[in-house]
């Protein structure tokens, strides 16, 4: 292990910020020794200081920040101080570092603080040192993640994408015309290893939360708006980027990004009424612009955006009802399993942000791909469809939900993969005899609606029945929570009657969800559906199995770890895939006796806190290893695996795929022939072998 690795073995700072190159030369000047104890130190000659220091995990750090401000940026040693000392009143503390104007050398211009308690709690002390010296700027960095600030007033500090370099003034960084190329270079939460939801949590923090609005509202504006920017610069790559604040006042800001709110309003219907606008105060509005306007929100599978909308749902409505987004990597699982074909309709009938069917499209998009020889980009996303890929989304896909918030998001995602088409529907799948009040009486809902609501009726199995439908797939995962009671829904469902035939007086309502699914399914359909547990081991469950093994080949079941609903909820899951009997053509004819296909998800995939957790390179190394024909991934797929041969550091780094994403650690699938084969490619082999219609 090198001496970096051991002083920081045991610390919270990491060096992921930094070139490696700026480790390498510390690393060289690290001088080894052993106390009177018998103990390891580590010494380092410092530039600024002229001497030998103790390095420690923080001054490893500063060390290093140093370089990147002497080496990066160029500015001189004599414009910078170390531990600087900063008063509040008599009480005097000390910064660690502080680069002092460039004219007036006796006043403070960047202040960096390296702290490796969380971002919040280093944010306030960097804010009180730039409020008590008056400096302009702040840094705040741990090693692994990183900020920069702007201090407007005592009250404001407002993020910018990078620090000033010696020969340039805070207005060129503030005033830099940006392009989405630009975006794609210095997308923050690649450079500064941050989540949409830190920056959310931030806003929430700074202005928000005593900003007298709902903040749901005025986030999803801003978020909705900002995607619209970057679709419109994908397409025409010589556009200069809308939502940025380029040096303007509070009010221009404001006057550009309604501007713009209202032409994405107007492209993207049915989303936000015709009379919404936005409701932040200018000065609010800047703030929060100025934390968004260097994230890229676009990339090959909009999870980023669907992380962010995930913890602004549950704050609200949504995790009352006992219904979770389904992380991605399970509907990536789910999806690969079931095998969507272009000719196929689908639907998820709780579809909460539409994972499912988004995924969906992704899956046969990249068949369409395929067939006419087109390349996929890391936006595909975002770039213009072709006409197969436009029919699909608007003919074939479709979702239902009954939470207002999550169908307005399901829409907007869908909108931007449908080209302005979706299917997105707000009702109640499980009281649909309800149907027609919204569908027939309420003109609102006619006028958001009436569209996708006309192509669902096309597949009624009944013409003017509601209750039976003609899919060919269908995924979902219904709430958990909660029975229905309501005697005039429960008296419809089978599932709802005891042996006596008379109606319980509750029911689980994921219990008749799995009736309500079967009823959507055309003859040889197929579907996935996520379950409790308990389903398939209770003995009082025994007659919804039987009820599903009657109609259906059960084809699988997955039993998914524990920590996949965390922190929302450790119930502990299954996914259950069937397909509905058929003698048509062949496809599913009905068998006495036949294999099931059954697995259980060995890694966690997240921790007992409901962080993910990512593959870091020496998982990759560990797995080339034992698998010599393994693809490596990013700045190792150009060299055979042979030849790897990490330093201690560089094997706790995380990886990224082709497309920018952290990938989780799970077993659940190949990532892009970049992990091993998992629960899906076990299945598709098994498929294949029993001859399922769908591959």
């Amino acid at each position: 292990m090198t001496a970096l690795a051991e002083i920081l073995r045991d610390s919270n700072y990491r060096l992921t910020q930094f070139n490696p190159k700026l480790i390498d030369e510390i690393e060289r000047g690290v001088k080894v020794f052993l106390n009177k104890k018998g103990e390891t130190t580590y010494k380092y000659f410092c530039l600024k200081r002229q001497k030998e220091i103790d390095l420690k995990p923080e001054e490893v750090v500063r060390q290093l920040y140093l370089f990147v401000l002497t080496k990066e940026y160029n500015y001189p040693l004599d414009r910078i101080e170390l531990e600087y000392p900063v008063s509040f009143g008599t009480e005097k503390k000390r910064a660690d570092i502080v680069v002092m104007d460039r004219n007036r050398t006796n006043s403070e211009y960047i202040i960096v603080e390296i702290k490796k308690p969380r971002l919040k709690d280093g944010k306030e002390q960097l804010k009180s040192y730039c409020n008590a010296t008056g400096a302009p700027i702040g840094v705040w960095t741990n090693g692994d993640q990183i900020s920069f600030y702007h201090r407007k007033d005592p009250n404001y500090f407002e993020d910018i994408p990078h620090l000033p370099r010696a020969d340039q003034k805070l207005s060129d960084v503030l005033t830099e015309r940006w392009n989405f190329k630009d975006l794609i270079e210095k997308d923050k939460l690649l450079t500064e290893r941050k989540s949409l939801k830190d920056l959310i949590l931030e806003m929430e923090d700074e202005v928000l939360a005593n900003a007298g609005v709902d903040v749901f509202e005025e986030l999803f504006k801003l978020i909705f708006t900002k995607l619209f920017d970057e679709m419109e610069s994908v397409r025409n790559p010589r556009r200069f980027l809308e939502f940025r604040n380029y040096g303007d006042t509070e009010f221009e800001l404001k006057t550009k990004i309604t501007a713009l709110f209202e032409r994405a309003r107007n492209r993207w219907t049915g989303v936000f009424p015709e009379s919404s606008k936005i409701e932040l105060t200018p000065s609010h509005l800047s703030v929060c612009v100025s934390s968004l306007q260097d994230v890229k929100l676009f990339n090959s599978n909009l999870d980023i955006v669907d992380e962010a909308f995930e913890y602004l749902i549950n704050k609200t409505s949504k995790g009352e009802k006992g219904q979770y987004f389904t992380p991605r990597y399970v509907i990536d699982m789910c999806v690969k399993m079931l095998n969507p074909q272009e000719h196929e309709t689908l639907i998820d009938t709780a579809a909460g942000s539409c994972g499912f069917p988004v995924h969906a499209i992704f899956h046969v998009w990249r068949q369409i791909l395929e067939d006419e020889g087109l390349p996929q980009s890391h936006l595909f996303t975002a770039e213009k469809k072709t006409p197969r890929q436009e029919d699909y989304v608007r003919e074939k896909v479709f979702a239902i939900d009954f939470d207002e918030k999550a169908v307005r998001v399901g829409r907007t995602l869908n909108l931007i993969a449908g080209d302005g088409q979706t299917n997105v529907l707000h009702l109640n799948t499980l009281d649909y005899e309800r149907w027609s009040e919204r569908t027939e009486d309420d003109k609102a809902w006619i006028d958001t609606y009436y569209e996708g609501w006309r192509r669902l009726k096309r597949l009624r199995a009944e013409k003017d029945s509601d209750r039976r439908f003609n899919f060919d797939v269908l995924m979902a995962n219904p709430p958990f929570a909660g029975d229905i009671k309501e005697s005039r829904i429960l008296a419809k469902y089978d599932l709802a009657k005891k042996p006596d035939g008379k109606i319980a007086p509750s029911v689980g309502r994921d219990i008749l969800f799995i009736e309500r699914n079967l009823d959507f399914l055309a003859p040889g359909g197929r579907m996935a559906v996520v379950l409790p547990q308990g389903r398939f081991n209770n003995s009082s469950d025994k007659t919804i199995r039987q009820y599903f093994s009657e109609r259906c080949r059960v084809l699988a079941v997955v039993g998914l770890h524990g920590n996949v609903f965390k922190p929302h909820t450790g119930t502990k899951t299954s996914v259950l895939f069937l397909q509905k009997w058929t003698d048509k053509n062949g496809i599913n004819p009905k068998l006495d006796d036949y294999p099931i296909f059954f697995a259980t998800m060995r890694e966690p995939s997240k921790d007992n806190s409901g962080d993910k957790i990512f593959v870091k390179k020496k998982d990759l190394w560990q797995q080339t290893a034992s698998q010599p024909n393994l693809t490596p991934v990013a700045d190792m797929a150009q060299e055979p695996a042979s030849r790897y041969n990490y330093e201690p550091r560089d094997l706790n780094e995380l990886v990224f795929d082709q497309h920018d994403h952290l990938i989780v650690k799970h077993d659940l699938f190949n990532h892009e022939g970049l992990t091993r084969d998992g629960i899906a490619e076990a299945f598709i082999e098994f498929a294949k072998k029993e001859r399922l219609s769908f591959f």
